[in-house]
């Protein structure tokens, strides 16, 4: 009895450290959000956050539930994960969020938990566990989705430049002001979809490696769905603040019709992701988004040096956070 009661502590704890996550994971990427509306005057930081945070719950309701599927069955053979891999991956994920949070870097949560796991499993039994097409989709993403969102991101701003031509840039800002709450709430509502999910989707790969659930259940508990989901809107409300100025205007510096053009490609980009059940980088996504609109005006537009370090964090990103994960599995084997 001693030891069934000790198991399912275990199990509680780990499940309270992956709603931890996922709220840094929206407190980390609140900045991905509201950065634009914030930065373009739109909305004060107070609201911009709330409104934020509203929309990535009511994602809830908007999309299945197909990233919490690859994360949790589509990654690591989930017959070879127990409580001590789940440790290690999330020591690894909040690790590698904390030091790029403490840095203003705009990295990716959603990879670095991708990286803990893929790192505890790799400590445990070796690459042999890894699900290469699941890990495939992820990797490719890190490249599809933020020339996606560059790609949609420049052509939502030529298409506005052309329909406005004849318009005055004071009635065009104006206007934009009022729809650039349009497609903030829309790219809230994608990054809610596609990053509670992951969450979800561990504690999900947890409760069928202790038992608790069963590999062949189409989805996890509701207790687990609201938890993630509630979550990641009160991480979102506190904000990231050391990287909104980063994604806002150190990048370039945008307009409400420039805010409004990033955002819709951003979350375009998201919807599309989540409905293949992709889990991809929200940050990789909005800014790619940004360039993309920055290089419509000319090449000058963009600080590139700035957006060269952020490249170089979503490379480190995966690596560091499995590396950081192999020693905390070890260190989890010490200690329980």
């Amino acid at each position: 009895m001693e030891t069934v009661q000790t198991a399912l502590w275990i199990v509680v704890v780990l499940v309270a450290l992956a709603i931890v996550f996922d709220f840094m994971n929206g407190f980390h990427d609140a900045a991905n959000s509201i950065a634009t509306v914030v930065s373009t005057g739109v909305l004060k930081p107070t609201q911009a956050v709330v409104f934020a945070a509203f929309f990535n719950f009511v994602a809830i309701f908007v999309f299945h539930l197909s990233v919490a599927a690859t994360i949790g069955k589509g990654i690591v053979d989930p017959s070879v994960v127990d409580t001590h891999v789940i440790f290690g991956a999330l020591v690894g994920a909040i690790t590698w969020n904390v030091i790029t949070w403490y840095y203003g870097i705009p990295s990716s949560s959603s990879h670095a938990l991708i990286g803990g796991i893929v790192g505890a499993v790799i400590a445990k039994t070796g690459a042999g566990a890894l699900v290469a097409s699941g890990i495939f989709k992820t990797v490719a993403f890190i490249f599809v989705s933020p020339m996606l969102g560059f790609l949609l991101g420049s052509l939502m701003m030529l298409i506005v430049a052309w329909v406005f031509r004849r318009t005055s840039p004071n009635r065009v800002d104006k206007w934009f002001r009022r729809l650039q709450l349009v497609s903030a709430g829309a790219y809230s509502l994608g990054h809610g979809g596609n990053d509670a999910q992951k969450t979800i989707g561990i504690i999900w790969l947890l409760l069928i490696a202790t038992g608790y659930a069963s590999a062949g259940d189409a989805s996890p508990p509701m207790w687990v769905i609201i938890s993630c989901y509630a979550a990641i809107g009160m991480g979102t409300m506190f904000g990231g603040w050391r990287i909104v100025k980063t994604m806002g205007q150190k990048i370039t510096k945008l307009k409400p019709v420039g805010g409004f053009c990033a955002e819709t490609g951003g979350a375009m980009t998201l919807f599309i992701a989540t409905a293949l059940g992709i889990p991809v980088s929200t940050t990789h996504t909005i800014t790619g988004a940004i360039v993309g609109v920055g290089s419509t005006q000319r090449a000058s537009a963009v600080r590139w040096g700035v957006a060269g370090n952020i490249v170089w964090a979503w490379i480190l990103t995966i690596p560091a956070s499995a590396f950081v994960a192999a020693i905390a599995y070890w260190v989890g084997l010490q200690l329980y």
